[in-house]
């Protein structure tokens, strides 16, 4: 018996530290930068400078902003913090950044859940400083149909097979720009 409880507890701290991103370890991104355009809804992936991807996406309904409970998406500086999901299915719904093991389609009628993966944002400046206590994360969304329009309660939502190729690309470290239309160009060229 007590073999058996220390080889569970072998198990499960292997599995602890292969599911671990040891991002301490890992020099961080900085290839990649996401510049997000709130005006146009749009976000452009850029890698070593070279713009290399553009997608359709939603910030949130009531605008920029960083207060806690404003359901608004922060503005500026942010970079990449953690990524969940890797290898999950395209539509598993998360809870509190776990799989739930519910898989919903695009368009899925009455449901507005966290898909496919997660790219969790910390603001690098006081004017977005609480992006990651409010888990303000770009993520896949089943209510595809709204891309393109601001229609998020604070994060920036992406297509599921959009979210899961800039998850393959991007790492932590990258950074995230968010920005008014005419800051657009400017962001770019601050990397």
């Amino acid at each position: 018996m007590q073999i058996l409880r220390h080889a569970g507890w072998i198990l499960l701290v292997s599995l602890l530290l292969t599911a671990c991103q040891w991002s301490w370890l890992r020099p961080a991104d900085t290839r990649h930068q996401l510049i997000i355009s709130v005006a146009n809804q749009n976000m452009r992936l850029f890698e070593d400078g070279r713009q290399v991807a553009s997608y359709t996406i939603s910030t949130a309904k009531r605008g920029i902003g960083d207060m806690p409970d404003s359901y608004m998406t922060p503005g500026g500086r942010m970079e990449i913090a953690e990524k969940i999901g890797a290898g999950m299915p395209l539509g598993m719904v998360f809870k509190d950044r776990l799989p739930t093991g519910e898989v919903v389609a695009a368009d899925a009628p009455g449901r507005d859940p966290v898909v496919t993966r997660i790219l969790w944002l910390r603001g690098t400046e006081e004017r977005n400083r609480n992006a990651y206590q409010r888990y303000i994360y770009i993520h896949g969304t089943p209510q595809e149909s709204l891309l393109g329009t601001p229609a998020s309660y604070g994060c920036i939502r992406m297509r599921s097979s959009d979210i899961a190729e800039l998850f393959e690309r991007v790492g932590i470290g990258a950074v995230v720009d968010v920005v008014d239309e005419a800051d657009a160009d400017a962001a770019s060229r601050q990397q």
